[in-house]
Formats: C-alpha cells, sequence, structure tokens
C-alpha cells in the first residue's frame, strides 16, 4: 500500500540537464523549489546552471557528471545518491541525442549509440531507481519521448523508434504502477527550439525552412511536462498542432500513415 507523500520539497534529479529542455526542466522544478540533483556530461555546464539556480531561486543543487550512455553508468549513481543519503522523488529521463538523416547515410557507430543512450540508459536509469520509490510508496517519473513515437519518421527512423520505444514503455509502466503511488509520464514534444535541433538544422539547411508555427518553444514544453508528470498524467503532448497530429496518427491506417511520412521524410532528407 501507498505510503503518506513525502515532505516538501521534493529531490529532482534531471538527466541531460546541461541544456534544452532538461535545462528548462531544471528551472521548473526549481522555480517550485524541489531541490535538485543535475546529470549531463558536461560537468562545467551543470555547476553553471546550478550556480545560476542558486543565484535565482536558492536552489539547492547537486551535480553529478555522467556518461549514462556507458554500461553500469545509472547504478554507479544510484550507489553515489544513495552514499550521499539524496532520496529522489521525481526521476526525470531526458538524456538523448538526434541524428537526422537517410539510414543508410548513418554511420553504424552512430545508430548503436542512439540506442545506447535513449534507450538503454533510459531503462537502466529506471531499473536503477523505480524499485526503491516502490517500496517508498510513492514517486513520479518523467521519460521524455517525442511526437515521432507515434508514428514512422522517415530521415529519423532509428530516432522515432527509440522514442516509440519510451512511449510504450512508460505506457506499460503507468500501468504496472497504478495504485502503487508511484506515477509514470511520457512527454512527447514535437520539433523544440533546442541546441539539439539547431545542430540538426545547421547539417541540413532544408529544415530551417518549416513553418515558425511548427516550432516550439522549450519553456513551454517543460512546463508542460512538469505539471504532467506531478499530476500523474501517462502521456503528454505539448502543442495543439502536435496533439492533433498524435490524434491523427492513431486514427490513420498505418500504410496510408507510412505514405504520408515518406513524403514528408524525403523532402528534407
Amino acid at each position: 500500500m501507498p505510503t503518506a507523500p513525502p515532505p516538501t520539497p521534493l529531490t529532482a534529479l534531471i538527466t541531460g540537464a546541461s541544456s534544452g529542455i532538461g535545462e528548462a526542466l531544471a528551472r521548473c522544478f526549481a522555480r517550485e523549489g524541489h531541490r535538485l540533483v543535475l546529470v549531463a556530461r558536461s560537468e562545467a555546464r551543470l555547476r553553471a546552471l546550478a550556480g545560476a539556480l542558486h543565484a535565482e531561486q536558492g536552489t539547492r543543487a547537486d551535480v553529478l557528471p555522467a556518461d549514462l550512455a556507458q554500461r553500469g553508468a545509472a547504478a554507479a549513481l544510484a550507489s553515489a545518491l544513495r552514499r550521499k543519503r539524496r532520496r529522489i522523488d521525481v526521476l526525470v529521463n531526458n538524456a538523448g541525442m538526434l541524428e537526422q538523416g537517410a539510414f543508410s547515410a548513418i554511420a553504424a557507430e552512430r545508430h548503436q549509440q542512439l540506442i545506447d543512450l535513449n534507450v538503454s540508459a533510459l531503462t537502466a536509469m529506471l531499473a536503477a531507481f523505480v524499485p526503491t520509490m516502490l517500496a517508498r510508496g510513492h514517486g513520479h517519473i518523467l521519460n521524455v519521448a517525442s511526437i515521432a513515437a507515434f508514428q514512422p519518421v522517415p530521415g529519423l527512423a532509428t530516432y522515432a523508434a527509440t522514442k516509440a520505444y519510451v512511449l510504450s514503455l512508460t505506457e506499460s509502466l503507468a500501468e504496472e504502477l497504478r495504485g502503487s503511488g508511484v506515477t509514470a509520464t511520457a512527454l512527447c514534444p514535437g520539433i523544440t527550439a533546442t541546441a539539439m535541433v539547431g545542430h540538426a538544422t545547421a547539417h541540413n539547411p532544408k529544415l530551417a525552412a518549416l513553418p515558425g508555427f511548427l516550432i516550439g518553444d522549450v519553456d513551454a514544453v517543460a512546463a508542460e511536462g512538469y505539471r504532467a508528470c506531478l499530476a500523474g498524467e501517462v502521456i503528454a503532448v505539448p502543442g495543439v498542432v502536435n496533439r492533433a497530429a498524435a490524434m491523427a496518427a492513431g486514427a490513420t491506417p498505418k500504410w496510408l500513415l507510412r505514405r504520408i511520412a515518406g513524403a514528408l521524410g524525403r523532402r528534407v532528407m
């Protein structure tokens, strides 16, 4: 049976916190008075963020640099936090990477890197932290997926497949955890104005031609993710256009969805 909820402030662990949606989520949690554990590969950028949040909000933040794509990194992170006696109340799996282009034009190692970080690392983090949440009878999980999880995306084939995994795993977890006091949420943003998307655009100028209304604001995306996570919603799709696209993907026959996605994808490959 779930226990009583923990006293505030809660502690949120955020992976990929050094930039983009992860940084914006860190700011959301800080504004609401949460303590933070910031995780990413760049220690310098994490320390800069921790310093800024402390100056702006008085936030207490631990900085734990880690390359989560490395085998054993999630377990080592959990062990380090146990030694520090840091209880994690909210786990935000945001760390991820994107590679745009034809599948055959992307090196095999790069495909594997996407899988190692977007799939294997996220799964390892859940395995490291969910059992403790269950034992306490409370906790929240926010897995950052993508609108790409709802349909095939030529030109983003491996990335979209990894995000479909994240969405499916989150939905399964949400049902397994029902009534336990632990919730699981998948945040499925569309194209968002982040450094990761900027990097992809720099390598493919065709992406720069996308209409502005399709580009989401990173702070708005983070705010929606924060709200849905604490509310225990299973799927959060920020933006009216993205929600309409997700609903259309579910209602469209798969053969037609593939054709439409293929026509659109070939325009930017």
